[in-house]
């Protein structure tokens, strides 16, 4: 496995971390309400697919006969 470069990690550190908080900054509290809907509903979306696999999964288990 090969080394970060630790130039690059303190970039990345410099710029990455402030980036969300200046953006948030920026946006009117309507933008920021209907990020936050979006970022909910595809939560909610994303759990809804994998409580419909386990769903599927359980009824395709075969039955063995006697």
């Amino acid at each position: 496995m090969h080394e970060k470069n630790p130039n690059a990690v303190a970039l990345g550190k410099m710029g990455g971390s402030k980036g969300g908080k200046n953006r948030a900054a920026k946006l009117t509290p309507e933008q920021r309400s209907a990020s936050a809907r979006n970022a909910a509903l595809a939560r909610w979306a994303k759990t809804k697919r994998l409580s419909e696999k386990k769903k599927l999964a359980g009824q395709n288990r075969r039955v063995k006969p006697v």
